[in-house]
């Protein structure tokens, strides 16, 4: 029996379905009760924010909270400091600008992002794995045909899996203390979505009727 090996690869890119970024609100002070409370103040008032904007949001989670005291010769307690991380995803691009930029205006709040991505069960990457068994089936054909035989059978279909991959980009970043955007409302900001870069890769093994090697 005759076999030959192939690997079969396909790439291709499609348009994000999601953007995420992250919103730090801190809060600091010489009381520790003061900067708590602060705090709770300030995550509120961004899980109020985010209610509004409910339509553009995929989802939304709390990664961090952290709350730490600064010191000065030894242990002696000069401040503290304390920050809450919120994960934000969203679905609706067309909100995303301005949703990031109505954040950043809240008092000491941090907005690190966007990140562009697919969702984990998007069909882009079930299109790429069909794809990359059709190479692997026209390559192997290829490679019998060149030998003067054809393929019969398949013996044997490997998954090395699927992945995504984009060009780094730098992210918006802004951060802002008491001050308010001039003019009652936060700028239009349009964003680019990056397009996304999808690789899909099979390895199979095929029986081929025998050579023609004369």
């Amino acid at each position: 029996m005759t076999t030959v090996a192939v690997r079969g690869e396909w790439v291709q890119e499609a348009e994000p379905e999601l953007a995420e970024f992250r919103v730090v609100v801190t809060a600091r002070d010489k009381d520790r009760q003061t900067t708590l409370t602060r705090l709770r103040e300030r995550t509120d008032a961004l899980r109020q924010l985010l209610d509004r904007h409910a339509d553009a949001v995929e989802r939304r989670e709390t990664g961090g909270l952290y709350v730490h005291p600064e010191t000065k010769k030894g242990e002696k307690v000069i401040a503290y400091h304390g920050s809450v991380t919120t994960t934000v995803v969203v679905h609706d691009f067309a909100a995303l600008g301005e949703l990031m930029l109505t954040l950043a205006d809240q008092d000491q709040t941090q907005v690190h992002g966007p990140t562009w991505t697919l969702r984990p069960d998007s069909p882009v990457y079930r299109e790429a794995r069909k794809a990359a068994i059709g190479e692997a089936i026209a390559r192997a054909k290829e490679y019998a045909e060149t030998l003067g035989a054809q393929v019969t059978e398949l013996l044997e279909l490997s998954d090395p899996g699927v992945g995504r991959s984009s060009e780094p980009t730098p992210m918006f970043q802004a951060s802002y203390g008491s001050a308010k955007f001039r003019g009652g409302g936060a700028p239009d900001l349009q964003l680019d979505p990056e397009r996304q870069r999808v690789t899909a890769a099979v390895e199979a093994r095929f029986t081929i009727t025998s050579p023609d090697l004369g």
